[in-house]
């Protein structure tokens, strides 16, 4: 793992141990799916709460993170983001904005026993962005994000990097991922170290994305940050194809703290092979922080 001063630390390979945690819980919101993991011991009393990108859902924390850190004794819950994944409106996905995803997540986090620890990964730490807007929390987490600014100088550097992706990308939102080429959107989001198998079995589980919610990140709708802001981490992947470093920088920047990355690592970070460092540096952090 590095920061932007490119500092190493070493692979770290812990084992979950399923005696001591729970099993995923559906958690009954009138609208919204919500995975939550709670263990038998809660060691860490302030929840963590998982928001997720474009094109997936809840299931993408609950592969992985939603048990590794229910093991370590925190409640951990996923929300999907209307239009996605189990919850309702995907017949009207389009007209879905991202003022509607902060209301989802205020919703999940009024239902939440205390206010948690927000984690949102590209997307979602948009989301995460504009819930500041008119609340706080007492830390947040934002992995490969997009930055305060949106997605056009994004769009423009994927554009003259990586031409045909763009096609591609604009297959599978129109709901034809079948027809897109499975090389390079799996170039695209993961590295080349996650096998084949596993990389199919994610793009199957992808979908479509609100129109309304990427005009809104291209400029129509971002976020306003407040002046003061809560601790925050923001790490990207040194591979990431979609959010460059010059993002990662500025989102940074915006919350006035040192921007980390992983080297090798491709932009689904909570799905990689080396997910586990992932996990492993925000658990530090959060200790570190008395969470």
């Amino acid at each position: 793992m590095t920061t932007s001063k490119l500092r190493s630390a070493p692979t770290l390979a812990l084992m979950i141990n399923p005696s001591v945690q729970s099993r995923t819980k559906r958690v009954s919101l009138p609208h919204l799916e919500v995975r939550q993991r709670t263990p038998r011991n809660l060691r860490r009393p302030t929840p963590l709460l998982f928001v997720h990108g474009a094109y997936v859902g809840a299931w993408c924390w609950d592969e992985h993170f939603l048990p590794w850190f229910a093991d370590r004794g925190y409640r951990a819950s996923a929300l999907s983001l209307r239009g996605h994944g189990g919850s309702s409106g995907r017949e009207r996905l389009n007209w879905l904005s991202l003022r509607d995803y902060v209301a989802d997540l205020e919703e999940v986090v009024a239902d939440l026993p205390r206010a948690p620890v927000l984690i949102g990964h590209s997307m979602g730490a948009l989301v995460i962005q504009k819930y500041l807007e008119r609340h706080s929390a007492p830390a947040v987490v934002l992995l490969a994000p997009v930055p305060p600014s949106g997605l056009m100088a994004m769009n423009w550097w994927v554009g003259l990097t990586r031409t045909e992706l763009v096609h591609d990308l604009w297959l599978v939102q129109a709901g034809a991922s079948q027809c897109a080429s499975f090389q390079r959107l799996r170039d695209a989001l993961f590295s080349r170290a996650l096998p084949d198998a596993e990389a199919k079995r994610f793009l199957g589980q992808m979908q479509g994305e609100s129109k309304r919610a990427l005009w809104d990140m291209n400029g129509w709708d971002l976020p306003v940050l407040p002046r003061h802001l809560p601790p925050s981490l923001i790490m990207g992947a040194g591979n990431d194809a979609l959010v460059p470093r010059f993002a990662l920088v500025e989102t940074a920047r915006a919350f006035d703290c040192e921007p980390e990355w992983i080297d090798g690592m491709g932009h689904v970070m909570m799905l990689e092979p080396a997910w586990e460092q992932v996990a492993a540096r925000l658990d530090a952090w959060l200790l570190a922080q008395g969470l």
